[in-house]
């Protein structure tokens, strides 16, 4: 992929610090360190976080080092820099499963092989009372109640703790730890980006410059989020990636293609922006489009042809999925069914989908909830999950 220097610094991006001081060290010989934390608060990486993720792959393909942290010990603390209440603390069990496979879906986007990784538990563990209150005192507790979120909780008379006030100074010590020339992330993140120039100041470094990108929408055009289910993970399914893909607004279809699918040149998108708004397209036929690119870019050519086949077999055709995972299952009560096969998280959500008319066996709406599944039946919860009684 063709390297743009300019379309780095603008596709995807909301803002850069200080423009000019980046283009002008990009430009020189010294190749950037280039830093992006994520914290384990969920297994998957999602589209929207990928979006970060592939603007460090073209700053790879320009010969920059990508320097990875996996926020080991940030996962714990909690940051609630997009929240609007408290973040509970999570435990390190649920953290170090959480993590479990991070590495492997970077390389799905990063040369691994050119990147650095680093777990940010082996500096912040080190720390003790004294150097966090050095650290502290770079900041004042104005700046921190500044912030749109954490100003709207406080005048909602929401708690605020205290604990939430140091996790901008542990992102701000990464940017230390790794000497960071140039760290990523979301709108959300930038208060946490700052506080690295600023501990960068006093531990007598060169300030990182800063590139926010704009917050990916999900499917349900809130902020996209794990805790929501509103995600497109990059380790979903091909057939779940181009499902989820179709069910977007239509108002997202050309931030998607502007923020997920960096092999897809602007030109085409702005004509493709141009078709829609004159009604020469389709927005069905649009998102089949994106669908197809996504799972391409994760899985490859083949997967999303299958994966679009599968799709208009579905809902074009009307037909069962080809291939549907068979489960046995002890009690086939539709509430065991529903629970076992993860169609349902809870009883609670099993008896609504029920109430809703959206579970049916057999092709039949299913009106009870004692109702028994026989044997070799197919389960459905809406129009896209299909599972196999056997």
């Amino acid at each position: 992929m063709k390297t743009d220097i300019s379309e780095i610094l603008t596709r995807g991006v909301n803002e850069i610090i200080d423009p000019i001081s980046l283009k002008k060290r990009l430009a020189g010989k010294k190749k950037l360190r280039v830093k992006l934390g994520i914290d384990p608060t969920a297994k998957s990486i999602h589209i929207g976080r990928a979006v970060v993720l592939w603007k460090l792959r073209a700053l790879q393909n320009a010969g920059h080092k990508i320097v990875l942290i996996i926020g080991d010990f940030t996962g714990l603390i909690g940051d609630t820099s997009d929240k609007d209440s408290e973040r509970p603390m999570l435990s390190s069990k649920e953290v170090k499963a959480n993590m479990k496979n991070y590495i492997s879906q970077f390389g799905k986007i990063i040369d691994l092989k050119k990147a650095e990784i680093h777990y940010n538990s082996k500096w912040l563990k080190k720390l003790g009372y004294l150097e966090i209150a050095e650290q502290a005192d770079q900041f004042s507790l104005h700046e921190f109640e500044a912030r749109e979120n954490i100003s709207r909780r406080m005048k909602e008379q929401k708690r605020v703790s205290l604990r939430e006030l140091l996790y901008p100074l542990m992102q701000g010590y990464d940017s230390v730890a790794i000497k960071s020339d140039l760290e990523v992330g979301g709108t959300d993140q930038r208060f946490n980006l700052l506080a690295g120039r600023v501990l960068q100041r006093f531990y007598k470094q060169t300030p990182q410059e800063i590139m926010t990108f704009d917050l990916l929408e999900g499917t349900d055009g809130r902020k996209m989020s794990s805790s929501w289910g509103n995600v497109i993970n990059i380790t979903d399914s091909p057939t779940q990636m181009f499902g989820k893909t179709m069910s977007i607004l239509d108002r997202l279809i050309v931030p998607y293609f502007v923020m997920c699918t960096p092999h897809i040149p602007l030109v085409e998108i702005e004509e493709l922006e141009k078709e829609l708004k004159s009604g020469k397209l389709n927005p069905r036929d649009a998102k089949a489009r994106l669908a197809t690119e996504l799972v391409r870019l994760y899985h490859g050519n083949k997967a999303a042809e299958h994966a679009r086949e599968e799709f208009d077999k579905v809902h074009k055709d009307k037909e069962i999925p080809t291939n549907l995972k068979g489960f046995k299952l002890a009690e086939r009560s539709i509430m065991e069914v529903l629970i076992g096969t993860g169609l349902a998280q809870s009883n609670t959500v099993a008896r609504r989908l029920i109430d809703q008319g959206g579970v049916k066996i057999n092709g039949k709406t299913c009106e009870s909830y004692i109702s028994i599944v026989p044997k070799d039946s197919i389960v459905s919860v809406g129009k896209r999950n299909f599972v196999k009684i056997v």
